[in-house]
């Protein structure tokens, strides 16, 4: 069965690594599962500054445009960092973002059983965590203008301006509602209205969406800073949190930690639907390019793996094969198998990345 179109851009650093595992599990969802996929490559960051002198060529963003999903595995490195700000590699995972019109962030932070003690935090504190943090993804202050460096005064003054519209925030409210519905029915919405206007705005609009649209599911609203606080606190009180684009960065990072490892976690990037009723979207890790551990064999691969469990369920309408994927690396984590960066335990030898790759397709096997 033709299950769908993915396009798969490795990046850079350990993206091609990681990506490696993922193409595996694809290639097994065919042969054991009879989901067939389109699989498409192409160059995205660094490795695309290298060969067409951008981050990302025009081809390579009508490409994203005509499939059901990107999987991107990660962008940037040392060897880039004095390039001009407008061929950075970031520039070409923003303008996916922004061309494909991706306003919802989707990142899931949760703390598997075996992991609880990996966390810096208490175990009673992260085991069973499981909360989604819901991020508005193409507006606020890292699109606003007037933004830039200026001379004023005889001195240079950095701008960068935080804007939204009732419609950008609208929709990722709903985004948020849709999902609390489908978990624990709870919605906690975080800004600073209290110091400035568009966290105002963003707070009504929120609250007149749920009211009008959604007044079944339990909202809350919080200050982004006493958000923070309280993830780290006790992070299991909240299910489902929606935020701004800097606020939803800074806050996930947060969460991210408290799972102990960003090689864990996955996240979904998703638009409007499409003309076959799927949302536009881009799947791909927490976690950066690594350029201190690239070629070693030494990354993590699963939350590029649990990016397309996210593609599964979200893209794919399989969610029952997401959930295959997910208790897979749920098992093969309760076994004991751990890269580099899951271990604390002294004289254990880690697991290269291919052979937690191994691990997962075996689990998988085992499962069918």
């Amino acid at each position: 069965m033709n299950a769908g179109s993915i396009l798969i851009l490795p990046g850079d650093g350990i993206g091609p690594e990681v990506m490696a595992e993922v193409r595996r599990i694809i290639s097994w969802y065919g042969d054991k599962r009879g989901l067939e996929f389109e699989v498409s490559e192409d160059l995205v960051g660094g490795a695309a500054y290298d060969v067409h002198g951008v981050p990302l060529a025009d081809e390579t963003m009508e490409k994203a445009q005509g499939v059901d999903a990107v999987l991107l595995g990660a962008v940037g490195g040392p060897k880039y960092d004095d390039l001009d700000f407008s061929v950075k590699p970031e520039r070409g995972l923003l303008r996916l973002r922004k061309e494909m019109d991706l306003y919802a962030n989707l990142r899931p932070a949760q703390c598997f059983d075996a992991l609880a003690d990996f966390s810096s935090l208490k175990r009673e504190v992260v085991a069973g965590l499981d909360i989604m943090i819901v991020r508005e993804l193409t507006s606020g202050v890292y699109f606003g203008e007037p933004r830039g460096i200026f001379e004023e005064n005889g001195e240079r003054v950095g701008i960068n301006t935080q804007r939204y519209t009732e419609s950008e925030i609208a929709r990722v409210a709903r985004s948020a509602f849709e999902l609390a519905r489908k978990r624990g029915n709870k919605v906690c919405s975080m800004e600073k209205a209290n110091v400035m206007e568009s966290g105002i705005l963003w707070r009504e609009v929120v609250q007149k969406v749920h009211d009008e649209e959604y007044p079944d599911v339990e909202l809350s609203h919080m200050y982004a800073d006493a958000g923070g606080m309280q993830l780290t606190r006790w992070p299991k009180q909240f299910d489902v949190i929606v935020t701004d684009n800097l606020f939803g960065d800074l806050l996930s990072d947060v969460a991210a930690m408290l799972t102990g490892s960003l090689g864990m976690l996955p996240s979904a990037s998703l638009g409007a639907p499409m003309a076959n009723g799927r949302p536009k979207a881009l799947y791909e890790p927490v976690h950066g390019s690594a350029p201190d551990i690239t070629g070693q064999g030494k990354a993590n691969p699963i939350a590029c793996i649990l990016s397309f469990a996210m593609a599964l369920r979200y893209s794919f309408d399989q969610g029952e094969e997401a959930d295959r994927l997910e208790k897979a690396v749920e098992k093969v984590l309760a076994d004991g198998v751990r890269t580099p960066d899951l271990l604390n335990e002294e004289g254990k030898t880690p697991a290269s990345t291919r052979d937690m790759g191994d691990a997962i397709l075996a689990a998988l096997d085992a499962s069918l």
